[in-house]
């Protein structure tokens, strides 16, 4: 019996050396991330001229990096801690007062053409869209930020909020030719876009609110962001469907456009103006749950058999920004998420995106390490995988793992089945119980597991997110 148990110790060394070469050779370079929690909730992301990385949340939080794994707070709250406005209480009081609140929802800053820095701050009584919207201005983009005063209101008597915005939650683009644009709105009336004046920051005058792109009737959609891609031409808009509360079912979808001002429209063709809520209905998810690209919602990667008591699980991550970098040509989606079994604690996350061929961006789901678009060697494609279906559903708990092996003869085999193939490296598609998906595979670091792997993550043509990430310990 000893012999036979030293037989079975080597080879289960050996299977673990030969894994750790095959999910972990192409990434050997790779230093082990360092990564650096904050909690800034709805974070707007802007890279300045020296490199270094800034975050934006509610409550005028604020945290800096320079590498989008370690940040730093330097802006804490509106109350207490707040840096980027001296006595902002005072400084915004016509905002706070209006709003009947004492803080601030999601903000957004640009730099514009004469180098300062333009924050665009909103208010809001939270019940009911009695909100303010304004912009402040300063020399550096840690402030001090100087109040420019409010230029948009939403609220009050005889208010439709059914029909019109909620006036929060802003982003500040400009598009390819140049021109300034913010897209804004939360629940009630829907999302806008205006077009604004790059000089001064405001909007140009005797637009009103606006274009409306979606919503309608109290859908729970907010969180626009608008990011383009010199890869495709399209103009992408984020959007956040369901509740920010760790029970509510937040979750990131994208549509796409030619133009910064729409029509947007989905991976199956939806016009999303026609996305919101029915006459008469109030938070009714069923009715535009069926729009836009789900790039990712609550999930969990269990722990399968022969792993490690450990998971991954993620609840209602949303209000995201995302960032090109035109120097590498990578993408990247940042957002808040919260957590199984820890409440409303929430934390800032990083993920690189990819284009699939389709022109659509899939999301890798590991968090951002340091990791470039690479190709994955043949040798290390093929072997055992969890996989997230993210289906198009508003999921308040988390869909979970399942088990599959991508066999080296192209089929797969587990609890799904089907076909795979990624001859170059990089473009991955699989035919998964009868549903074809489209994607890219990508070197990706398991948090969880503390080593590098190998990840894949595609989307089916009605716009669901398949995530796969290989197991580190397969079989044992």
């Amino acid at each position: 019996m000893k012999n036979r148990g030293c037989i079975c110790c080597l080879a289960l060394l050996a299977a673990l050396l030969c894994f750790a070469f095959s999910a972990g050779a192409e990434s050997a370079s790779l230093p082990e991330p360092k990564f650096r929690e904050v909690s800034v909730h709805d974070p707007s992301i802007i890279r300045v001229s020296d490199g270094t990385f800034y975050i934006f949340g509610s409550h005028m939080t604020a945290a800096r990096s320079t590498d989008l794994m370690s940040w730093e707070m330097f802006s804490r709250n509106a109350d207490t801690g707040c840096k980027l406005v001296d006595h902002v209480q005072e400084e915004m009081a016509e905002a706070l007062r209006y709003a009947k609140t004492t803080t601030f929802w999601a903000p957004d800053v640009q730099q514009l053409g004469d180098g300062r820095y333009y924050l665009y701050y909103c208010t809001c009584e939270g019940s009911s869209p009695l909100s303010a919207l304004g912009l402040a201005v300063s020399d550096r983009p840690e402030g001090p930020y100087r109040n420019l005063g409010i230029f948009l209101k939403s609220g009050g008597p005889g208010y439709d909020a059914t029909k019109l915005p909620n006036v929060i939650d802003p982003c500040v683009f400009f598009d390819k030719d140049g021109r300034l644009w913010m897209v804004y709105g939360s629940y009630s009336g829907g999302i806008y876009i205006l077009q604004m004046d790059p000089e001064t920051g405001f909007p140009l005058e005797g637009q009103g609110y606006g274009k409306k792109l979606l919503g309608k009737n109290h859908a729970r959609i907010e969180g626009p962001y608008i990011l383009y891609s010199p890869d495709t031409d399209y103009y992408y808009l984020f959007l956040s469907f369901g509740g920010l509360n760790a029970a509510d079912g937040y979750n990131i979808r994208v549509c796409r456009s030619r133009n910064p001002d729409g029509p947007y429209v989905d991976a199956l063709g939806q016009e999303m103006i026609e996305c919101g809520g029915k006459a008469g209905t109030f938070f009714h998810d069923p009715d535009y749950e069926g729009y836009g690209v789900k790039l990712m919602g609550g999930y969990c990667f269990e722990p399968a058999e022969g792993d490690t008591p450990k998971r991954t699980a993620y609840r209602s991550p949303g209000h995201n920004s995302a960032f090109y970098e035109p120097e590498t040509g990578r993408y990247f989606l940042v957002f808040h998420t919260r957590f199984a079994d820890r409440g409303e604690q929430f934390r800032v996350r990083v993920h690189q995106m990819r284009m699939n061929s389709d022109g659509w961006p899939v999301v890798l789901p590991h968090r951002y390490a340091g990791e470039n678009p690479e190709k994955v060697p043949a040798e290390q494609q093929a072997g055992a995988y969890k996989v997230i279906l993210h289906e198009r559903d508003i999921n308040k708990t988390e869909h979970t793992s399942r088990v599959i092996t991508l066999e080296p003869d192209g089929s797969v085999t587990g609890e799904l089945t089907g076909s795979w193939q990624c001859a170059d490296g990089q473009t991955f598609r699989c035919v998964l119980n009868g549903i074809a998906y489209d994607g890219v595979m990508n070197p990706a670091y398991n948090d969880t597991e503390k080593v590098w792997t190998v990840c894949f993550t595609a989307l089916d043509e009605t716009g669901a997110a398949l995530w796969g990430t290989r197991r580190v310990h397969p079989g044992l």
